[in-house]
């Protein structure tokens, strides 16, 4: 068990890669503070299931990321279980429409950006002071993506928040490394999930083909590469991008 005795705070954890990466870190002897939208009662039968299975504990903690006051209180009920917080894994984010850059209100520019890095970064703020306690550190891990690093047509917005991500990235590895925070960032590519359906069928069938593996990525694939970032076993791994996308090199693609 990787993770055997750590406390990680895992967002958007009631479907897909969030989901995928509670599971496995619940499998690698985590304790996991499972921050959702909204809690039903289904989700929490199967967070009590997991946590069963696996003798560990799944304390499901339910705010919106965008809400400040929200991600306030949230914190604060974390730190009120008195235990380090050994692991951040930030999850929870949105996928732009297909739309050209002409064609894209500067709102929905924003309001993308507040899901996939404004709030991201709040929350880090709010989580690393509690990390900073820890004499061993600690370990945050960002879900970028592969088009924030090599571009994607039609989705500006979603690329450019991704590519704010893994600046902050390199970024806050250097500013924590004197707490022994690492902080390290995955960029999936096509990933089999609800959300990853959603995109352009055209767009998606393009990445595929130029992906070496020609296939659909799997939720378990990214979180698999998250325990292995939470772990001891990635010790000396900071300030570091890791793509999960099957070899995709997308070249000159044009959109339409």
């Amino acid at each position: 068990m990787l993770l055997k005795g750590k406390n990680a705070v895992i967002t958007g954890c009631s479907r897909g890669i969030g989901k995928a990466i509670l599971t496995a870190f619940a499998q690698n002897g985590a304790n996991v503070f499972a921050c959702v939208r909204n809690l039903t009662e289904t989700l929490a039968q199967e967070f009590e299931s997991l946590a069963n299975e696996y003798s560990v504990e799944i304390r499901p903690v339910v705010f919106d990321i965008c809400d400040e006051a929200g991600v306030k209180k949230a914190v604060t009920d974390i730190r009120k279980a008195h235990c380090s917080i050994d692991v951040l894994v930030n999850n929870a984010g949105a996928l732009s429409e297909n739309t050209l850059f002409q064609m894209t209100p500067i709102d929905n520019m924003r309001n993308l950006f507040e899901v996939n890095f404004f709030s991201q970064m709040r929350l880090v703020q709010y989580v690393s002071r509690l990390m900073q306690r820890n004499e061993h550190g600690g370990s945050i891990v960002q879900i970028a993506s592969m088009s924030g690093l090599d571009g994607a047509p039609g989705q500006l917005e979603y690329v450019s928040s991704k590519a704010a991500m893994v600046g902050a990235t390199k970024t806050l590895a250097r500013e924590f490394g004197s707490n022994a925070i690492r902080v390290n960032a995955i960029a999936p590519g096509i990933i089999e999930t609800e959300m990853g359906k959603a995109m352009d069928e055209v767009l998606a069938k393009d990445f595929i083909d130029h992906s070496a593996l020609a296939r659909w990525g799997k939720p378990e694939e990214v979180a698999n590469t998250a325990v292995f970032l939470a772990s001891d076993m990635s010790s000396y791994i900071t300030g570091q991008v890791i793509r999960v996308d099957g070899g995709i090199k997308i070249g000159n693609r044009k959109f339409g």
